[in-house]
This record gives C-alpha cells, sequence and structure tokens, in this order.
C-alpha cells in the first residue's frame, strides 16, 4: 500500500512543519576560566612588547641630545669620540662660549622675538577663530575652506612677496619681521581654537547679549577664559616655532648684535666648524644652552598641551 501524500488545494501554502528551538549549548566553566586566563597572559604580553618598543623609541630620541649635552663637557679633541660619559670631564667650554659669542644678547633678542610672536598670533587667530565659530554668515564655510588651503601653499612661494614688502618699509636688518607676521594670524590655530570653540555652549553667549554684553565682551570675558588649554597650546606650539626660526633670521638678520640664538648658531658654525677653527666644543656647548629651554617649556605645559590638543576636536 503506497503513502499518499495530503492533497493542498490550489493557491494554498502547504503547512509548514514547526521548528523547534535550539538547545542552548552549555559552556564549562573550566572553559570560562582557560578563556580568561588566555586573554589575560596576551593583555600582559601585549604589555611588555609595547613598553619595551616605547623604551627602544624614547632611548633613540633622546640618544642626540645625551650625546649633545656630553659632548658639551669635552675638550676639543674628545668631541667626537662617541663616549657618552667624558673621558676629560670640563666646564671650560660653558666659560669660553659666553666670550667668544654675544650668546647673552642672542638671548634676549630670542625671547622679545618669541614673546612677541606668541602673544600676537594667538589673539589675532582667536579673534579670526571667534568669528568663524560664534557667527552665522552667508559664505562662511567657503571662507573657512580657503583659510584652511592657505596651509597648502608652500612658504617659498611667499618669501620673496613678503620680503619685498618688509624691504619697502625699510625694517629688513630689525627685528620686527620676525614676529610682525603673527600680526594677520595662522590658519592651522584659526582651526585648532574655532574646533574648540565650538564645544563651548552657546546658551551661555546669548545670555550675555540678553544682559548686555557686547561683542567684544563676550569674546574677552567669557570665550577666551574658557579657551585656555587650546590658547595654552597655541603659546607653546608659537614658543617652540618662533624659538628655533632659522630661516626668517637668514634673510631678515644682517647685524650680529639683532642675531637671535638659531642665527647666531649659523654664525657659530660659520666661524668655528666647517671652513672655521674648528672649535666644535663652543658649537655644542651653545647648542646645548639654546636647547634646555625649550625642553623646561614642554615640561612645564604638557598638561596643557594634552589637555588642548584632546579636546581642540571634539565638534567638527
Amino acid at each position: 500500500m503506497t503513502r499518499t501524500e495530503p492533497i493542498v488545494p490550489a493557491g494554498a501554502r502547504p503547512a509548514l512543519s514547526p521548528i523547534l528551538p535550539k538547545k542552548p549549548t552549555r559552556v564549562e566553566p573550566s572553559t570560562i576560566t582557560i578563556t580568561n586566563a588566555q586573554t589575560r597572559r596576551r593583555r600582559r604580553a601585549l604589555g611588555w612588547v609595547s613598553g619595551v618598543a616605547l623604551v627602544l623609541l624614547a632611548i633613540v630620541f633622546t640618544y642626540p641630545f645625551i650625546w649633545l649635552v656630553s659632548a658639551s663637557f669635552k675638550p676639543r679633541g674628545e668631541v667626537f669620540d662617541n663616549r657618552l660619559v667624558p673621558k676629560t670631564f670640563t666646564f671650560d667650554n660653558y666659560i669660553a662660549v659666553w666670550q667668544e659669542a654675544p650668546l647673552a644678547l642672542w638671548l634676549v633678542n630670542t625671547v622679545i622675538v618669541t614673546a612677541l610672536a606668541a602673544a600676537t598670533v594667538t589673539l589675532s587667530s582667536a579673534m579670526v577663530a571667534w568669528g568663524f565659530a560664534h557667527f552665522r554668515f552667508r559664505g562662511r564655510n567657503v571662507l573657512f575652506a580657503l583659510v584652511l588651503g592657505s596651509m597648502m601653499l608652500p612658504g617659498a612661494v611667499t618669501m620673496i612677496p613678503t620680503f619685498l614688502i618688509w624691504n619697502g618699509l625699510g625694517l629688513v636688518g630689525t627685528l620686527v619681521p620676525l614676529w610682525a607676521q603673527n600680526l594677520f594670524g595662522s590658519a592651522f590655530y584659526v582651526f585648532l581654537l574655532r574646533q574648540f570653540m565650538l564645544t563651548l555652549p552657546r546658551d551661555l553667549f546669548d545670555a550675555a547679549r540678553i544682559d548686555g554684553a557686547s561683542q567684544w565682551a563676550v569674546f574677552w570675558r567669557i570665550a577666551l577664559p574658557l579657551c585656555k588649554p587650546a590658547l595654552a597650546v597655541t603659546v607653546v606650539f608659537e614658543v617652540q616655532a618662533a624659538w628655533t626660526d632659522l630661516m626668517r633670521g637668514l634673510i631678515y638678520l644682517r647685524d650680529s648684535a639683532t642675531f637671535t640664538i638659531p642665527r647666531g648658531l649659523k654664525s657659530l658654525v660659520d666661524a668655528f666648524g666647517f671652513g672655521g677653527e674648528w672649535h666644535w666644543e663652543i658649537i655644542v656647548t651653545a647648542s646645548v644652552i639654546a636647547t634646555v629651554p625649550m625642553i623646561i617649556l614642554f615640561f612645564v605645559a604638557q598638561r596643557q598641551i594634552i589637555q588642548g590638543a584632546s579636546t581642540s576636536g571634539l565638534k567638527g
């Protein structure tokens, strides 16, 4: 006797067989313990590898400065012996460097240029950034894109026109061209400060306007104090840039009385280094003196740098 299939009417769907739920797979406690132990071992191994890699990178980056400091305490004949611990330890280089070059005057000039450059670029960039972050006007995004696009221009493109402007003003040979260009702000700092200002509560500024505060008062008394982390980053970055700026010194400075530290070190290399008297102990000692202030600045302001950099990109 053959098995007959059930007759299904035309257009009707055949009955589906019920799908029974699968029984949950039971995980033994021993398996979970083994998995957790493996995860801990992997994390511990990854931590050791990361630590070793960071130590190696730290050695690679700090070795040149350690060598520079060591060479500054060596006599002339032992500067390049590659010993990190000097065979003959002497402080004479730190006395001779002040006698061979007007290093104190160069330091004063550098401090003046650095302070003026940091103050002007921070204030001017903050004002421009406030305009892009707070005000709503037609073409704002296009104009901001043009500001960012100016960062793509190589410095050599504007070098000659800028020199002609300062030469026409009769300021070549003075310290003014080294800092006065910052009166017009910097595209990078404008972007940095704008991103931070976008994170500030707009209701706070609207409430100040309702209370009668002017636009300048809102900017100066409310917005700037709230932007201290980003302003600190701007100041530190510009201090480092102005302190180590050699190109502008080579272009605009002619007299040694107006030299900054980078330009002065270049003159020392010309006088005592290549083609000179080969007194490299004087050059490395002056380099240490020029580098130490930047290291101190970083250790003092590293908290502000990290805080400002981490909070400047929270809102686009």
